[in-house]
């Protein structure tokens, strides 16, 4: 989509670290997210979806209260307040039968047949959604919080790391890491430009512990001739996007993540967190998952060469 160029902003992230999609004003879009109310009822917060339930909950009681009053004396053994309606319809939509109120008069009979009725609706769609909601699945997925540039193999490389936080594997991983920045075409337009970066390895048959993603940065790379100053100005972003399978209930999983041009280090690698331990065993240090350590510059490296040789 091509827009009229406007003042450079700060933009906000493709992706937020919260897990969300960050806010963005749509106008002239008369859509709103209760014409949806399925999806909005799978994706708000567990504590917002018990909160909206027992609101629900407590509104068609309290409706039914109000309708059995207004029969009035209706209920055997109630005084005919408000609150022994509400209890009263509280038990009639949870099946409940204490035996102490039972409707009296037609009117109350139909009511409690209607009630009866919207109880199990109530119940029906309450326990689907609490069920997707949980059979939703989920990916703890551990993206290292920068990304890296130092060379590997003489070649410049953006190098970010991964990690499977489950016990367990997640089979066909595949990650899609795209470069996101602003910029002007010939003709003047601001444009807000997508572009793939190739990875050396961009998909694994088994991702139980770590991955660290690289992307070489040839001539033929996007980010080639680039400088953290000029990521800066573009309002550029690495977007990363990974997707497999888990091993456990055989779904299809997804996590995303992005770097900013500020968590970009230049001239930094990754620390090792790959270790033995006494025992023999294989072990990750996840203390030293977001660690890097600069590079050594050529002339601090033949200073250091150079101080070997004298103590020789």
């Amino acid at each position: 989509m091509v827009f009229k160029q406007q003042p450079r902003r700060p933009s906000s992230r493709l992706v937020v670290r919260d897990g969300e999609f960050p806010e963005v004003v749509r106008l002239g879009d008369p859509h709103s997210q209760w014409r949806d109310l399925y999806h909005l009822l799978l994706t708000i917060p567990w504590t917002g979806f018990i909160g909206l339930l027992g609101m629900i909950y407590l509104l068609i009681n309290t409706a039914f209260a109000i309708a059995y009053l207004a029969g009035g004396d209706c209920i055997a053994n109630s005084d005919g307040s408000f609150m022994d309606a509400f209890f009263f319809s509280v038990q009639t939509m949870a099946s409940i039968g204490y035996g102490n109120m039972n409707p009296t008069t037609t009117y109350a009979n139909l009511l409690v047949v209607v009630e009866a009725f919207v109880g199990l609706l109530f119940v029906a769609m309450a326990t689907g959604l609490i069920f997707n909601r949980f059979s939703l699945p989920t990916a703890r997925i551990l993206f290292s919080h920068v990304a890296v540039i130092a060379p590997h193999n003489g070649v410049p490389t953006l190098m970010f790391r991964t990690a499977n936080k489950r016990r367990n594997r997640i089979l066909e991983a595949q990650l899609w890491v795209t470069l996101v920045r602003d910029e002007i075409s010939l003709e003047g337009e601001y444009l807000r430009r997508f572009h793939d970066l190739h990875l050396i390895r961009s998909h694994t048959p088994l991702f139980a512990l770590t991955w660290t993603a690289m992307h070489p940065i040839d001539p033929s790379s996007p980010l080639h001739g680039e400088t953290s100053e000029s990521l800066v100005t573009s309002n550029a972003e690495i977007v990363v996007a990974l997707t497999g399978i888990d091993e456990t209930v055989s779904q299809t999983i997804h996590a995303r993540h992005s770097f900013v041009s500020e968590e970009i280090r230049w001239n930094h690698r990754l620390a090792d967190i790959l270790l033995w331990t006494e025992d023999g065993r294989r072990a990750i240090d996840y203390t030293s998952f977001d660690r890097v350590v600069p590079i050594p510059s050529p002339e601090e490296t033949n200073g250091s060469l150079s101080r070997d040789r004298h103590r020789m």
